[in-house]
């Protein structure tokens, strides 16, 4: 009885011990086949949605509730993520965390106010979102699933 005591609590502490290495929000996905977002980016130009899984580093972060991030492009721009029907959001606090992304990406135009409203959510002081005059043809890309690294 002892030996099996000492076995259970030995597997218990053990399976505790264990990290998470992704925190899954949204849909259950896993990260193989992710394609690195940079290379992605450099090819795509459809305006057709193409369902796709992509990796990359988090770039900025809707800093009212996550209701949207940003994942860094090697031109130095970055591709928008929102997520499906509004269905989940990100923690704020996941700036620099490489991620893993499902969905739809597809090429988009972004209207002013739109752009204006994103910059509000991002902080941006009035100066900035004034400078905002004209719309926006981006990367975009909408997420049933995501994973962060942790």
């Amino acid at each position: 009885m002892k030996k099996l005591i000492i076995l259970l609590t030995t597997i218990t502490f053990g399976l505790s011990a264990q990290k998470t290495e992704w925190q899954s929000v949204g849909k259950k996905i896993k990260e193989k086949n992710a394609v690195e977002v940079t290379q992605f980016a450099k090819n795509f130009s459809s305006e057709m949605p193409v369902n796709t899984k992509l990796t990359g580093e988090v770039e900025s972060v809707c800093t009212v509730k996550g209701c949207w991030m940003k994942l860094k492009l090697a031109d130095g721009k970055s591709m928008r993520v929102s997520f499906k029907d509004y269905g989940f959001f990100m923690p704020k606090d996941i700036v620099g965390k490489t991620v893993v992304i499902e969905g739809e990406a597809k090429v988009k135009v972004t209207p002013v106010d739109e752009l204006k409203h994103y910059a509000e959510d991002a902080g941006k002081t009035k100066e900035e979102i004034a400078k905002i005059t004209e719309a926006e043809k981006s990367l975009g890309f909408v997420a049933d699933g995501v994973l962060i690294k942790q």
